[in-house]
């Protein structure tokens, strides 16, 4: 589904992603784990299409999409949630998720419909697979930090990926949300078809699903392979974990 080719990128004389190469197998679950400043988010950005690589090529589903808009890429099928939750705020969770779906079937500049009862049906099914149909009709900046997350996941949900990256997906939530949300996302990927991408500083949440984990260390790749492989690593346990010995 994904595939990524000695991608870097220079800030400023810095070296913040280092010839990152990878594969992400269609319909499976990955994480890209490394402690803060490994280059995640920055590689993430460069995939998404935020940012433009100095170098290498990002090739999604057989397609190179090196450097393409994030719209462009959406359209492609790839979706997208960041670190700090991107929502809209004074909307209700219905109209959020119902924005979504409009603006995936091209009627959002349609200013002569009246849209309330556009993707209706759409909307009120993913609010239920979301486990936000109770609270759809809240205003969604007064929802808990970690219900503005699943809203998130329904709006990238609403544009119909078939590749979702996941940019630390459970960052602030408590314990019991933590343990939901994984839930929520491991559950949505398989009924959905989805290949997931996503980085993580939980180590419980990246080895309890994670099917194959690549590891960052000042923007290069130091180990990847499936989780058993990648917690034996010594240079992974000295790197990430502190471990000397």
């Amino acid at each position: 589904m994904l595939e990524v080719r000695d991608l870097a990128k220079i800030f400023d004389g810095f070296l913040a992603v280092a010839g990152v190469s990878f594969d992400v197998p269609s319909g499976s679950i990955g994480a890209i784990i490394g402690p803060n400043g490994a280059g995640k988010t920055t590689l993430f950005n460069l995939i998404t299409g935020h940012l433009r690589p100095d170098r290498g090529r990002v090739v999604l589903n057989g397609r190179d999409v090196t450097g393409l808009a994030p719209h462009d890429l959406c359209r492609l099928g790839l979706g997208r949630s960041f670190q700090r939750t991107n929502i809209f705020p004074r909307l209700t969770v219905f109209e959020n998720v119902q924005t979504a779906f409009l603006s995936h079937g091209g009627r959002g500049w349609n200013l002569l419909t009246r849209v309330e009862r556009l993707y209706r049906d759409e909307t009120l099914g993913l609010l239920q697979s979301i486990g936000l149909a109770d609270r759809a009709h809240e205003v969604a900046g007064f929802l808990s930090h970690g219900g503005q997350k699943q809203l998130e996941l329904g709006l990238a949900l609403a544009l119909e990926p078939k590749i979702l990256l996941l940019d630390e997906p459970t960052a602030g939530m408590s314990a019991a949300e933590t343990r939901d949300s994984i839930r929520l996302i491991e559950r949505l990927a398989r009924e959905r078809g989805l290949t997931l991408l996503f980085t993580e500083h939980d180590m419980e949440v990246v080895f309890s699903i994670a099917e194959r984990i690549t590891v960052l260390h000042q923007g290069r790749v130091i180990a990847a392979g499936a989780p058993d492989e990648v917690r034996r690593d010594p240079g992974v346990r000295r790197v990430y974990l502190g471990e000397r010995h």
